[in-house]
């Protein structure tokens, strides 16, 4: 019978189905790179549709100069698009109004992440095609993988290309349907050479870079495996919606039962191998069943170290709770959709499956749709010591004595019983010996109640059967009494034995989330880091009964300090210490218990948190006795809050701190941009007056005219100073509203150049622009500003006689330019932090306020590029501007 869905899965279903009345659906092509047939997939459909009498029309299709493209549109409405004059140069976009005022069906709009003409109703394409959508429009649109915004950051490590124009995420997963267009990397590489791709004259700059082998292969899987986790979260939705508990065998999931046998490893290893094989996703579980409860703890241990060879191997591990493990698989299985289940073999004799059941029986027989494999093959331990295993375990003397005690007891209460109370039936005194053996049942181990239901079938037997202080029967319905009684004093005593079993673990439970809820909430109260080790420290006192210390990482140094230390100072000896570090570095537990240097006195578990591993909580035991895995577990759930804990009370100091220096950052902003615009009226008038004095007649004795042009050029430069000022304040507020224009790198260098010749007249200054570049989408006086600043730069910092050359590069998705001198070279660390605010590399360095690099940075981040600074080979420094394009640019005149 099919399980009822859960009300929440079906609330989130509803949510994700739920559409505003009349909106209109999405279709994206999704593909890798430019050329692998977007454009051509979407007519294509679009041309099938359109047989089928739907109404279909083409907003914006941009073929590329593609033949084969240009001749699937044929047939298909077209609405014409719309003109811009930008900077003199006719250009022409999509037309929403027309768009929305034609109302088509479906309207096919090509190139999602597009940035529109200055001037448009929307800055981006996405968000025009989102209004077509809103008012019940279709849409069939293309995007490369290389646009979604969240995969922006990885594309530019893959590609060293920081793509400027992004899709949001959302648009890509709220579409209605996602279709990937995809061949492989050489195929397309073979197109670009044919010129199907770009124009002749870019095929090499393009094979060279962007479209490298291993760069389209990088973005193929991210296409894919993109679309396939797209996938996955829809099959998901849909089961749950449905209530669904038969797996969908859209993706294999294997899942490894681990149990506390010699088998769990070979287990483990097996799944792994077919997991590999079948390229599928290996989830090991554990389940925590109270009647381990009893279990020795090396025996608990097996699971614990499969768990860790699951890990290693790659796989998800998970340790679930309950009585009925296979009720518990199961579930797991079928909420996480697994196809397949992987056991070992059982190890008991075929006596005790039959008398108790077997867990890999029953998982086969109602496994259902799930695919069962059971791993063959023998446990790690050798043949001639496997009669013998059962030897080692630990004897229950007290138990047995007890048990011999109360089947005397239980004798003479039956003797006082049967010879005071007239008439009573001998059968009537069985109840008393259960009686007896429920009692040892609840107090001691199963074999003691055992024995004590042998000793009273026999001592009923001896002294209350005829023929009595004989255990010969005269009458034979008493071997019938016998072996009821025998069973049912079994049974009882095994079933008390496991009610106490499962008590004594509630109870165990229950302390430990009494200890940990205590702990949570004490910690939550406490902001010292002191107070926070001290508390839990001694709470690990406490509810584990052993010696503990903590160290916790230092954030100025990197070192352990101590926060406790221990009662014995273990952790303080040199050998304990080097685990210690190692668990730092490693963020692993080791030491004692562990397979990891475990010669250590104690057991060393890492403080993880967000930031890494800041401490490390050092334990040691009391004796050598093996440690309970659960009670690993638990100590580590103690060192997880301690790590929450000390990580809050670094963020809150971080956070204080933080908001100490933008309020120190506000003030010195505010100071300085009072200062500078007090200064600019009397540094006018200043100038002004020298100007003044070295254009008059009056002043015919040189060393005058030399002190007033003196008075002039520190002046100018004192303003420049000031301008900066003034910059570096607007910049770092917020308020440089960007007047981007298209912009000629040629013009802007050389305007630069003309305004610096003055500084840089003991210097040669070449300029290497290739004719290629193309204009720029930018703010013309602030990216000229950031030209002037690197070159009087260069002025200031590098000797007479030293050439200055300025060079450019046109990548496929960006222009750079440099700047490089033949000056010092950078000192190690001077690469980034030459551009910070107020920073001068030497303290003898040249009058400035070290704030120009600082701008050039400000201005470039605000265009959406970067730079950057390194020491050249032969010598000197090389200043790179990274500037990103604008799509659909304006063509260079050409003279």
């Amino acid at each position: 019978m099919q399980e009822r869905p859960n009300p929440d899965a079906l609330l989130a279903q509803m949510k994700e189905d739920e559409r505003p009345d009349g909106r209109g659906r999405i279709k994206i092509y999704l593909g890798m790179a430019a050329g692998v047939g977007k454009t051509y997939a979407m007519l294509s459909d679009a041309q099938e549709a359109k047989r089928r009498g739907e109404d279909v029309v083409i907003g914006y299709v941009e073929p590329h100069g593609r033949v084969d493209t240009e001749a699937m549109t044929e047939g298909l409405e077209r609405i014409p698009l719309q003109s811009f004059e930008y900077k003199g140069v006719q250009l022409t976009e999509f037309d929403l109004d027309a768009s929305l005022a034609r109302k088509p069906k479906l309207i096919l709009v090509d190139e999602l992440a597009h940035t529109n003409v200055p001037g448009s109703r929307h800055r981006k394409r996405w968000q025009a095609v989102e209004e077509l959508l809103q008012e019940g429009i279709d849409v069939f649109t293309t995007v490369n993988i290389q646009h979604i915004e969240s995969l922006n950051d990885v594309v530019a490590q893959i590609t060293g290309v920081i793509v400027s124009e992004t899709v949001p995420d959302s648009m890509v997963n709220e579409a209605d349907e996602v279709e990937v267009v995809d061949i492989p990397p050489q195929e397309l590489i073979k197109r670009l050479q044919e010129g199907k791709v770009y124009v002749p004259d870019k095929v090499g700059q393009a094979l060279s870079s962007f479209f490298k082998k291993s760069n389209l292969s990088a973005l193929r899987e991210l296409a894919l495996r993109h679309t396939a986790e797209r996938v996955d979260r829809q099959v998901r939705t849909y089961r749950a919606a449905e209530g669904a508990v038969t797996p969908w065998h859209t993706k294999d999931r294997i899942l490894v039962c681990v149990a506390p046998n010699k088998m769990g490893l070979r287990v483990v290893r097996s799944a792994a191998r077919m997991a590999g094989a079948l390229h599928a996703e290996l989830i090991a579980v554990n389940v925590d069943n109270p009647r381990q409860a009893g279990m020795p703890a090396e025996e608990k241990m097996r699971s614990v170290e499969a768990l860790r060879l699951a890990e290693k191997l790659g796989a998800e591990t998970v340790t679930l709770s309950g009585q009925d493990i296979v009720g518990e698989v199961l579930h797991f299985a079928q909420a996480r959709n697994v196809t397949t289940i992987v056991v070992g073999k059982p190890l008991r004799p075929r006596w005790r499956e039959i008398v108790f059941g077997s867990v890999v029986d029953t998982l086969v027989r109602v496994s259902g749709d799930i695919d069962v494999h059971v791993i063959t093959g023998q446990d790690d331990t050798p043949s001639h010591q496997r009669h013998v295993v059962g030897k080692n375990k630990a004897h229950d003397w007290k138990g047995y004595g007890m048990a011999i005690g109360m089947t005397l007891v239980a004798t003479v209460i039956c003797e006082v019983m049967y010879a005071t109370i007239y008439r009573i039936e001998r059968i009537n005194l069985v109840m008393v010996y259960l009686l007896g053996v429920t009692y040892i049942s609840s107090r001691r181990s199963r074999e003691s109640a055992a024995l004590a239901a042998v000793l009273s079938v026999g001592s009923f037997d001896f002294f209350f059967v005829d023929p009595k202080h004989s255990f010969r029967v005269y009458d034979v319905q008493y071997v019938f009494t016998f072996g009821v009684m025998l069973l049912v004093a079994l049974v009882t005593s095994t079933l008390t034995a496991r009610l106490r079993e499962q008590t004594d673990a509630a109870s165990l439970r229950e302390r430990r989330t009494a200890a940990l809820y205590n702990l949570s909430k004490k910690l939550s109260a406490t902001r010292s880091r002191i107070e926070i080790g001290t508390f839990t420290a001694a709470k690990v006192r406490e509810v584990f009964g052993c010696d503990v210390g903590i160290l916790i990482k230092s954030r100025a140094t990197g070192k352990l300090f101590s926060g406790p230390e221990s009662e014995s100072k273990f952790e303080y000896k040199p050998n304990e210490n080097a685990v210690a570090l190692w668990v730092l570095d490693h963020g692993k537990m080791a030491g004692n218990g562990t397979d990891t240097l475990p010669g250590a006195e104690g057991t060393y578990m890492p403080l993880n948190a967000e930031t890494g591993c800041i401490g490390v909580l050092c334990v040691k035991w009391e004796g050598d006795a093996v440690r309970d895995p659960a009670e690993l577990n638990f100590l580590d759930t103690f060192a997880n809050q301690l790590a929450v804990a000390v990580q809050r009370t670094n963020l809150a100091k971080d956070s204080h701190e933080a908001m100490i220096q933008v309020e120190k950052e506000r003030l010195r902003n505010s100071l300085l941009s009072s200062v500078s615009h007090d200064l600019r009226t009397p540094l006018a008038v200043i100038s002004g007056s020298a100007e003044s004095l070295r254009a008059s007649d009056k002043l015919s004795d040189p060393r005058d005219r030399e002190l007033a042009n003196a008075i002039a050029i520190e002046a100018e430069r004192l303003g420049r100073q000031v301008r900066n000022l003034l910059d570096m304040t607007r910049l770092d507020a917020g308020h440089a509203d960007l007047n981007r224009e298209w912009q000629s790198i040629e013009e802007l260098v050389g305007s630069a150049v003309i305004r610096t010749e003055k500084m840089l007249v003991d210097h040669v200054v070449e300029v290497k622009l290739p004719v290629d570049l193309p204009l720029l989408h930018v703010d013309g006086v602030l990216l000229e500003q950031a030209f002037i600043n690197l070159l009087e730069n260069a002025a200031r910092h590098t000797p007479s006689g030293t050439k200055v050359t300025i060079s450019g590069k046109n990548l496929p998705q960006t222009v750079v330019v440099e700047i490089a001198n033949d000056g010092p070279c950078l000192s190690e660390g001077d690469e980034e932090r030459i551009f910070e605010k107020f920073y001068r590399p030497t303290p003898n360095a040249p009058q400035g306020f070290g704030l120009g690099l600082s701008i050039c940075r400000a201005i470039l981040e605000a265009h959406g590029g970067t730079i950057r600074a390194r020491n050249r080979r032969q010598g000197g420094v090389s200043f790179m501007m990274i500037l990103p394009k604008g799509e659909d640019a304006p063509e260079v005149p050409r003279g």
